[in-house]
């Protein structure tokens, strides 16, 4: 488990995706740091556009999502020629559709200072190896982006415990969809995330995150049916 941070003008209790914006680093999603003073940063800055004062959530992050067949994906060690690539990709102003169908992406913050270097770069003015070069001594950053729903099951607000029990159900169904279903772990999970059943799992107030798992999975079957009916 990573503790993670999120600058914002306000608390952060429940992600909503809907609010991220397009053409970032990684695209658009939920974005979250391991390094504290960078959120406080970022809490700051933000919070003045805002005229009010910054605030920092703090977040539980499950790092078994970078093994779990179920989550798709990526991992930056550093400033690399794959990173720049894929900033460059993202950060593409022509079209504000997501460029990639990651749900997790992982990897150093391209800063203002980082982003003049970039312009540098597509214009023409100093090469790649030029860029990457400049980097090396750059300070360590961090980002973790959440670019799915399905996503946001490997992180919870530290001061709430429903999404630990949430977790917990939605490997249990999954699983067992891979089992009676015979389906791989990608499609038993988008199965699972896209259902009704999930999005009422996800409604803390509903109070079913309480029930049995195999009440939930339950509800899940009866939905498939009628879904091909």
């Amino acid at each position: 488990m990573m503790q993670v941070y999120h600058g914002s003008y306000i608390e952060i209790t429940e992600i909503d995706l809907s609010k991220g914006k397009p053409n970032k680093d990684f695209g658009k999603g939920f974005y979250v740091t391991k390094f504290h003073k960078h959120a406080e940063a970022w809490a700051e800055i933000i919070g003045s556009k805002h005229d009010a004062k910054g605030v920092v959530s703090e977040f539980k992050f499950y790092e078994r999502a970078f093994t779990d067949d179920v989550y798709k994906t990526l991992r930056f060690g550093g400033y690399n020629e794959l990173w720049l690539d894929f900033i460059v990709l993202n950060r593409d102003k022509s079209t504000v559709e997501q460029q990639h169908d990651y749900d997790i992406v992982e990897g150093p913050v391209a800063d203002d200072k980082v982003q003049n270097r970039i312009d540098q770069y597509l214009n023409g003015e100093i090469s790649k190896d030029v860029f990457l070069n400049m980097l090396k001594y750059h300070e360590e950053t961090h980002q973790i982006c959440f670019c799915t729903r399905k996503s946001l099951q490997m992180i919870e607000p530290l001061q709430k415990t429903p999404t630990v029990k949430c977790v917990m159900i939605s490997e249990q169904v999954i699983e067992s969809l891979i089992i009676d279903f015979h389906l791989d772990a990608e499609n038993a999970a988008d199965k699972f995330y896209t259902s009704k059943t999930f999005t009422v799992l996800s409604d803390k107030s509903t109070g079913l995150y309480l029930k049995p798992w195999q009440e939930i999975y339950e509800m899940l079957k009866k939905e498939c049916r009628k879904t091909k009916t």
